[in-house]
C-alpha cells in the first residue's frame, strides 16, 4: 500500500510560470546555469543553483550558497513570482516531448514508505551529494524539486486523472526552448484528491525512476526532523517528501552511454583482439554508426570507425543484474581489458544521455576521449526486476527524457 497524499504548494504565478522553470539542478555545471539564467531574473535556478548569485564563491557547497536559496525563495515569495497556495491538493503534470506524452501527479510521498522499501530503489547513492540536498533542504526549510517516480500502470486511476484534465482548464501550459510541452491542472476538489489518495493505497510500490540522491536526503531530513520534534504525530509536512509519480507505461528509457579516454595502454590492435573473445565484432556501416537495436548488441567508436558487437551467447547470465547490458560491457570490457573498475569514481570515463544521440559519441572521442560505447536502453521492467529483488542496477544505467521540470512546485515542511 503506497502513501501518497495531496500537499499545499508554493509555485509560480500562472503568468510566470513559463520563465520560472528551469532543468533540474543536476544537469548543468555553474557555468552553464549562470547562462541559462542570465537576464532572466525569475528563473528556478536563482533557487536550486544559487551559487550563480554568488560570484565570489567557489564553492557550490558552501553554506553561503544555501542561504542564498532560502533568501531567494524568500524574495520570490514577496515579489509574487512564487505563491502559496491555500489548502493541500494534488496536481496533474503532463509533459509532452516529439509526440509522445506522460502525464502524472503531483504529490508527496511517505519517509516512512521510503524506509520500509515500499518506495523500491535500484540505485546506491554517494554520500557527498546526499549531504548536498540535505543541507539545501534543510536550510530552505522545502522540498525544492520533486522525485520522480512510477508504478505499474492502473486503469482506474489512469481514468481518474484524465478525466479531470479533460474538463478542467489547465493552469500552466506553455513549450520550453527545449520544445518539451508542460502543461498543469490543480486538482481543487477534495472529493476528487481523496479518490486519487484512495487509489494509490491500492498500489503497493512506487518505485523511483530518478531522485535517489533526492530521495535518501529527503527522508534523513525528515528523520532529523523527527528528533527535534519528539512529539510528532506523523502527519507533519516534514514526514512526507515531493515527487511526481508516472505510470509506467507512460515512460521512455533512453540509453546511458559511455566514453573512456584511453586503452589501457593496449594498442589498438590488441584492444580488439580482447574484445573479440567475448564478443563479435562487425564493421558498422554508415559513417555515423547505428543505435543498438536489441539487447546484449552495442555500438562502438574506434580510430575513426563505428562498429557492432554482439555479445557472445555463453557470456550472458540468466540473473537479472548480471544480463543487463550495462553489466555486460562493465564486466566483459571496461573492467577486465580497460581497468575501469569502479565506474562512479574512474575519471577516465565519463557518461553521456542517449537523448544527445551517437554523433555525441563521436565527437567526444575525436575532442578528448579514445573510445565511445552506445548500449542497448534498459527497459522499464528490468527496472522493476532489479528494484522488487532489493538489487541494485549498475551506476547510470537508465537515462529517462523528458526531465521534470523544476520551479513549478515546491514543497515546505
Amino acid at each position: 500500500m503506497s502513501v501518497v497524499r495531496p500537499f499545499r504548494a508554493v509555485r509560480p504565478a500562472k503568468e510566470l510560470a513559463d520563465k520560472v522553470i528551469s532543468l533540474p539542478y543536476d544537469v548543468m555545471n555553474r557555468e552553464e546555469a549562470a547562462s541559462m539564467a542570465d537576464k532572466n531574473k525569475y528563473s528556478f535556478l536563482h533557487i536550486c543553483r544559487s551559487e550563480i548569485d554568488l560570484p565570489d564563491e567557489e564553492n557550490p557547497y558552501a553554506e553561503s550558497v544555501y542561504q542564498k536559496a532560502k533568501s531567494n525563495i524568500d524574495q520570490f515569495l514577496k515579489d509574487g513570482i512564487l505563491i502559496r497556495d491555500e489548502k493541500p491538493m494534488f496536481y496533474i503534470y503532463r509533459q509532452t516531448m516529439d509526440g509522445r506524452i506522460q502525464t502524472g501527479i503531483v504529490a508527496t510521498v511517505s519517509i516512512d514508505d521510503y524506509m520500509n522499501d515500499i518506495i523500491k530503489k535500484h540505485e546506491f547513492t554517494r554520500v557527498e551529494k546526499e549531504l548536498d540536498r540535505i543541507n539545501h533542504f534543510e536550510v530552505c526549510n522545502a522540498n525544492t524539486e520533486p522525485v520522480f517516480l512510477t508504478y505499474r500502470d492502473d486503469e482506474n486511476l489512469r481514468a481518474l486523472i484524465q478525466k479531470w484534465a479533460e474538463n478542467h482548464d489547465p493552469e500552466y501550459d506553455f513549450v520550453t526552448e527545449d520544445k518539451i510541452g508542460h502543461t498543469l491542472w490543480v486538482i481543487s476538489d477534495e472529493n476528487v484528491n481523496q479518490e486519487i489518495s484512495n487509489r494509490f493505497e491500492n498500489i503497493p510500490y512506487l518505485y523511483i525512476a530518478d531522485g535517489h540522491h533526492r530521495s535518501a536526503s529527503a527522508a534523513k531530513v525528515g528523520l532529523k526532523l523527527r528528533e527535534k520534534n519528539p512529539q510528532y504525530t506523523g502527519m507533519e509536512e516534514f514526514n512526507f517528501f515531493m515527487a511526481v509519480i508516472f505510470p509506467d507505461n507512460d515512460l521512455k528509457v533512453f540509453d546511458y552511454n559511455r566514453v573512456v579516454k584511453d586503452l589501457n595502454g593496449l594498442s589498438q590492435d590488441e584492444f580488439l583482439m580482447k574484445v573479440k573473445e567475448n564478443f563479435t565484432v562487425e564493421t558498422a556501416s554508415g559513417k555515423d554508426g547505428t543505435a543498438p537495436d536489441q539487447k546484449h548488441t552495442f555500438g562502438m567508436f574506434l580510430g575513426g570507425e563505428w562498429y557492432k558487437l554482439t555479445a557472445k551467447p555463453e557470456i550472458i547470465k540468466d540473473d537479472v543484474i548480471s544480463s543487463l547490458d550495462v553489466s555486460i560491457l562493465q564486466d566483459y570490457i571496461l573492467n577486465p581489458i580497460l581497468g575501469i573498475k569502479d565506474p562512479r569514481l574512474d575519471k577516465r570515463i565519463d557518461f553521456i544521455g542517449g537523448i544527445r544521440g551517437l554523433g555525441e559519441l563521436k565527437r567526444r572521442v575525436e575532442l578528448d576521449m579514445k573510445v565511445a560505447f552506445a548500449v542497448y536502453p534498459v527497459s522499464v521492467s528490468d527496472l522493476f526486476k532489479v528494484a522488487d529483488q532489493n538489487q541494485v542496477m549498475p551506476p547510470k544505467s537508465t537515462w529517462f527524457e523528458p526531465k521534470l521540470g523544476s520551479g513549478l512546485f515546491i514543497h515546505e515542511l
